[in-house]
């Protein structure tokens, strides 16, 4: 591989962090793009992106034509992670377009299904359903990509009142989980910061004469909301309990994250539908790029608390 040069979008997100850290520790030369301008109250992520090896932080909005007409010059590798920074369709079209005038030679995109196009009876999740309409322009533009998708994050959890994932302390010292999953309908999970990065490189190094237009489901454990609850009772040594119940928001969030918890709660609560859509399937692909995973019961001893402490609880002492 004489082109060493791989451009991360997004790299203080979950994905692109994991990968940045993997890419650099391998050899990779990594220009890792950020929106706003890394300063000490961004936290670990952003301290440690200023200290790795080769890599170049690139500043700056993706709605600017001229960063994005720069932002793959002499890349031949990709990895792009977009979220709701603007128009997300029209940024995923222009980076796509900027990555093929440039030559890159295997795109992975980080995308979702739009579980509409496959039942009508399913609604589709506006913060996923973009994901796939780009996709589809990728595919159509002819760049060479691969395109994975990611399972639900162990690192959601928290015990802090936000919505689906809250992690709920209770006064005798326990954990619950209330969401509209099923309690006995597996879904699928992921470490993201540990797990993401060792997978993409893999890709990246098999290249895209194996993975060309190929959607692979990124999740290493099939998991139901009980066994979720299970691992994190012998994780935390503390009883942990799953009750299936309508989403609660108990803080301001988003207008448009809002719609995405109506729809969750519609497509996986009263509908059941698969997590990535019929087509995908999880963990297999997966494990063959990376055995090492981390599990949730692993996930919930050794990482679990340290980001509750480092969201200032208490409640491990």
């Amino acid at each position: 591989m004489t082109n060493r040069t791989l451009v991360i979008v997004n790299a203080t997100g979950r994905q692109g962090a994991s990968l940045a850290r993997v890419a650099c520790a391998v050899g990779y030369s990594v220009r890792a793009h950020i929106t706003t301008k890394l300063s000490e109250k961004d936290g670990a992520v952003a301290k440690e992106l200023r200290e790795l090896d080769n890599l170049e932080i690139v500043q700056g909005s993706l709605e600017d034509d001229q960063l994005i007409s720069k932002l793959f010059v002499g890349a031949r590798r990709a990895f792009i992670n977009t979220i709701s920074w603007g128009d997300e369709v029209a940024i995923g079209k222009a980076l796509a377009n900027a990555a093929k005038k440039a030559g890159v030679q295997h795109y992975v995109y980080s995308s979702m299904p739009d579980h509409a196009v496959f039942n009508k009876g399913w609604p589709s999740l506006p913060l996923w359903s973009c994901k796939f309409t780009v996709e589809n322009y990728i595919r159509q533009i002819g760049l060479p990509a691969t395109f994975v998708y990611a399972g639900i994050y162990n690192n959601n959890f928290t015990s802090l009142p936000y919505p689906l994932f809250c992690m709920k302390l209770q006064p005798n010292g326990s954990f619950a989980w209330t969401a509209p999953f099923h309690p006995d309908k597996p879904l699928p999970w992921l470490d993201a910061e540990h797990d993401v990065g060792p997978a993409v490189i893999q890709i990246l190094k098999d290249g895209p004469q194996k993975w060309s237009g190929h959607r692979i489901g990124l999740a290493y454990q099939l998991l139901t909301p009980r066994q979720v609850c299970e691992a994190f009772a012998r994780g935390l040594r503390r009883p942990c309990s799953y009750k299936r119940g309508p989403i609660t928001v108990e803080v301001p969030i988003p207008s448009g994250y809002r719609s995405q918890l109506e729809g969750i709660e519609e497509l996986f609560g009263k509908c059941e539908a698969p997590y990535f859509g019929p087509d995908i399937e999880a963990p297999k692909e997966a494990l063959g790029l990376w055995e090492g995973y981390r599990g949730m019961e692993e996930y919930a001893r050794e990482v679990f608390p340290l980001e509750e402490a480092a969201n200032g609880l208490t409640w491990m002492h």
